[in-house]
């Protein structure tokens, strides 16, 4: 099926908690060790943010996984959403530049970077791209798409590599996220093709490669940004400087937009953990970036402390 003939998403939806609520309700192991991250995130603070010292560079392996004649998801389109990652990580974007003024402030550089990686668990040289010809039509959130015998494809070692899984989702589901201490074999994020890169399968509103950058956050321990309570204004995002927030953006909302009597200037709806439109979300905030600095000195520090080799440029 080709991409014009499927119904292409036109709203953001993320199911990482729901991933993550799975995983509670199924996992002791996965219930303590989210406690134990919480406990150092809190324990680290602001300390570590913005993050200090060497920047953290994570290697990645992107498994393509497709029916015999889909469009192909090019290597140009694979490293059009890995540039797209170092900037949005680095805050070196160009449309940074659109943080209303008010927010400047906030804006936050994660210090973490990302290359394919160059040699395979095995040690053999790799474009740390995999390719694997499916007969599943869509996958969903229930990870069969990071398994070989489920019509998917097996993930690298979870503790070296960032497994990033490229598929066809269906029912509209743009992606979705491991929060760290959930099992190895299931480890990583999975993009659907439409919103994966710039080019190739990419198609708009979610062209511009940041439904990586928002899955990535959350494998990096971060919340969505209005706390996942609905519209209730009583969720948390566990950072103290993004404000509260009624609910999830959607599209491409005008500044201001006020709600839980956020005012005078409202959501940060053009944070990556917001759910507007690729083109609608910008940035990181300093508390972001120390929570993610939190979790690459526990659970994640195993991506960057003893790195397999990766490409670089």
């Amino acid at each position: 099926m080709s991409t014009k003939q499927r119904e292409l998403p036109t709203r953001r939806t993320c199911a990482a908690m729901e991933v993550h609520r799975r995983l509670l309700s199924e996992s002791e192991s996965y219930r303590i060790a989210r406690d134990e991250l919480e406990n150092l995130t809190f324990e680290l603070g602001s300390r570590l943010g913005p993050i200090a010292g060497e920047t953290k560079r994570i290697t990645v392996v992107v498994h393509v996984v497709s029916r015999a004649g889909a469009q192909p998801v090019t290597d140009a389109q694979v490293a059009s959403q890995i540039a797209v990652l170092n900037k949005d990580y680095r805050a070196t974007n160009s449309d940074i530049s659109s943080v209303p003024a008010p927010f400047v402030n906030l804006v936050g550089d994660a210090g973490v970077e990302f290359a394919l990686a160059a040699t395979d668990p095995e040690g053999k040289p790799t474009s740390g791209i995999t390719r694997t010809t499916t007969k599943v039509s869509a996958f969903d959130a229930d990870d069969k798409v990071k398994a070989a015998a489920a019509g998917g494809a097996d993930p690298w070692p979870a503790d070296k590599y960032l497994n990033l899984w490229v598929c066809q989702l269906g029912g509209g589901l743009l992606g979705y996220a491991q929060f760290p201490g959930g099992p190895g074999e299931t480890d990583g994020v999975v993009i659907t093709a439409t919103a994966f890169g710039t080019s190739g399968t990419a198609a708009t509103p979610f062209d511009k490669g940041r439904t990586a950058t928002h899955e990535i956050g959350h494998y990096l321990n971060l919340f969505h940004i209005w706390g996942d309570d609905g519209t209730g204004c009583n969720g948390t995002d566990e950072v103290d400087d993004t404000p509260n927030q009624g609910g999830s953006n959607h599209g491409m909302p005008a500044f201001p937009h006020v709600t839980c009597g956020n005012g005078p200037n409202g959501d940060l709806f053009m944070d990556y953990m917001d759910y507007t439109d690729d083109a609608g979300m910008v940035m990181f905030t300093k508390g972001q970036v120390a929570r993610m600095a939190a979790c690459l000195a526990g659970a994640r520090k195993s991506l960057w402390a003893s790195p397999v080799p990766a490409r670089h440029g």
